[in-house]
C-alpha cells in the first residue's frame, strides 16, 4: 500500500502508462513544427506567396498559446481526460478541414485556429498529469513529457513528406487528421490525476529540492501567483530562453547556407540534428535540475547560450562548427521547455497547475513572436545575423542576473501562507 492513502502499488505502476500515453500525445502535437513540409506543396498547388502560406503556422502558434490558459483552467476543474480528448478532436478536425482547403481563409481557420486550439488543449494535459504523478522525479519526467513535442517533427515530417509525394498535400492533411484523432483522443483516455494525497511508495520527501514544505500552504491560485514578483522573474527568464532558441530554429536553414556556406541538403541535415538535440535537452536538463537544483541549471543554460551566441555561432564558417553551434543552443532551448513546467509546480503547487502553467506558457507565446521577428528584421536591415546573436548573448547574461534575483526573492505571501523556496 502507498503511504496512508489506501492506493495499491498496482495503481502506482499506472503512472508509467500515463507517461507512455503522454509521449504519444506530444509526438502527435509536435507535428506543429513540421508545417514547412506542407508549405511549398501548398504554394505550388494554389499559387500563394511564402508569407501568405506561412501565416497559417503563425496563427496556429498564437491559438496554441491562447487556448492553453483556458485548457489549463478547465483541466483543473474536470481532469485531463476530457480536456485531452477535446484537444485530439480539434486537432484531427482541423487537419481534416485543412484537406478541404480551397482558399487561404479556409487554411487559416482549419489549420491555424482549429488545429492550433487542439494543440493548446492537448499539450497541457500530459504535462500537468505527469507532474502530479512524479513529484519524486519532477524535472526528469516533465523533460520526458515535452521530449515528444520536440521530437514530433522527426517522426511526422518524413511521414508527411511521403504522404504528400504519394497522395498529394490535401490528402496528406486528411490522413494525418485521422491518425491524430485516433492517437491523441485514444491516449487521452489513459490520463487521470492521482488520488488526493497520493505519494510514491518509499518516498520520504513530500516535495524534492524544497527547504521548507507545508503542504496545505503550497498551492497558489492564478491570482495569487500573478501577484508574486517571482512569477514575473521566471516569466522573463522563460521569454529570454525560449526566444533565443526559437530565433535560431526559425532561421537555422538560411543561416547554414549564408554563414557556413552549406548546400540546401547539408543545411537540411543540420536542422535535423538540431531537432534531436532540442529533444535531448529536455531530458538532460530536466534530470540535471533534479540533481543540482532548478536555479543552478538555469544559470548554466544561460551561460551556455551566452558563450555560444557570442563566440561560437558568429564564427561558424564550417559544417561541423555550425552544427556544434546550433546544437549547443538547441540543447539549452530544450531545457527551458522541461524546467519551466517543473518550476511552476515547485513554486506554485499542483492544485491549480493547469491554469498556472497556462499563464506561465504565455512567455513562450511572446518568445515565438519576439525571437523570430527580431532576427528577421535585423537580417533585413543589416544583411546578416550576427547582431541578433550578440543581442541574445547579452540577454542571456541578463537571464543569469534574473536567476540570481530569483534565488533572493520569496513568493509574496497571501495572509496565512508560508514561503516555500526550492533550493538552488
Amino acid at each position: 500500500m502507498s503511504r496512508g492513502t489506501g492506493v495499491s502499488d498496482t495503481k502506482v505502476l499506472n503512472r508509467w502508462v500515463i507517461v507512455a500515453a503522454g509521449i504519444v500525445i506530444q509526438l502527435c502535437l509536435g507535428t506543429l513544427y513540421a508545417f514547412s513540409v506542407f508549405r511549398n506543396p501548398l504554394i505550388e498547388q494554389f499559387g500563394w506567396t511564402i508569407t501568405e502560406t506561412s501565416l497559417a503556422f503563425t496563427i496556429c502558434l498564437v491559438f496554441f498559446t491562447i487556448t492553453m490558459v483556458f485548457a489549463g483552467f478547465w483541466q483543473d476543474k474536470v481532469g485531463p481526460r476530457l480536456v485531452g480528448s477535446v484537444g485530439g478532436i480539434l486537432l484531427g478536425l482541423g487537419c481534416l478541414l485543412a484537406s478541404q482547403t480551397n482558399s487561404l481563409m479556409t487554411l487559416y481557420l482549419a489549420y491555424g485556429v482549429i488545429a492550433g486550439s487542439g494543440v493548446g488543449f492537448a499539450y497541457v494535459t500530459p504535462i500537468a498529469t505527469i507532474v502530479k504523478w512524479f513529484p519524486d522525479k519532477r524535472g526528469l519526467m516533465t523533460g520526458v513529457a515535452v521530449f515528444g513535442f520536440g521530437a514530433g517533427s522527426l517522426v511526422f515530417a518524413p511521414l508527411a513528406a511521403r504522404l504528400i509525394a504519394n497522395y498529394g498535400v490535401l490528402n496528406a492533411f486528411a490522413i494525418l487528421g485521422v491518425v491524430f484523432l485516433i492517437a491523441v483522443t485514444g491516449s487521452a483516455q489513459l490520463l487521470r490525476n492521482p488520488p488526493e494525497g497520493w505519494r510514491p511508495p518509499a518516498w520520504d520527501s513530500p516535495e524534492p529540492n524544497l527547504k521548507v514544505t507545508f503542504r496545505k500552504y503550497e498551492d497558489y491560485s492564478p491570482g495569487e501567483m500573478l501577484q508574486t514578483m517571482r512569477f514575473w522573474i521566471v516569466w522573463a527568464m522563460y521569454l529570454i530562453g525560449a526566444a533565443a532558441g526559437l530565433m535560431i530554429i526559425s532561421q537555422a536553414g538560411p543561416m547554414a547556407e549564408e554563414m557556413a556556406g552549406l548546400t540546401q541538403a547539408a543545411a537540411a541535415a543540420a536542422v535535423g540534428i538540431l531537432a534531436v538535440f532540442n529533444g535531448l535537452g529536455r531530458i538532460f536538463w530536466g534530470a540535471m535540475s533534479d540533481r543540482i537544483g532548478r536555479n543552478l541549471s538555469l544559470m548554466l543554460m544561460f551561460a551556455v547560450y551566452a558563450v555560444d551566441l557570442f563566440l561560437v555561432l558568429p564564427r561558424a564558417t564550417s559544417y561541423m562548427w555550425y552544427v556544434f553551434g546550433i546544437c549547443t543552443a538547441a540543447l539549452s532551448f530544450g531545457g527551458y521547455l522541461a524546467l519551466m513546467p517543473a518550476i511552476t509546480a515547485d513554486y506554485f503547487g499542483t492544485k491549480n497547475y493547469g491554469i498556472n502553467y497556462g499563464w506561465m506558457f504565455t512567455a513562450y507565446g511572446a518568445a515565438a513572436v519576439f525571437g523570430p521577428v527580431l532576427i528577421a528584421q535585423i537580417k533585413e536591415v543589416s544583411g546578416g545575423y550576427t547582431q541578433a546573436l550578440y543581442i541574445f548573448a547579452v540577454l542571456s547574461l541578463i537571464g543569469i542576473v534574473l536567476t540570481y534575483l530569483n534565488k533572493l526573492v520569496g513568493n509574496r505571501q497571501p495572509p496565512g501562507r508560508l514561503t516555500v523556496d526550492p533550493s538552488s
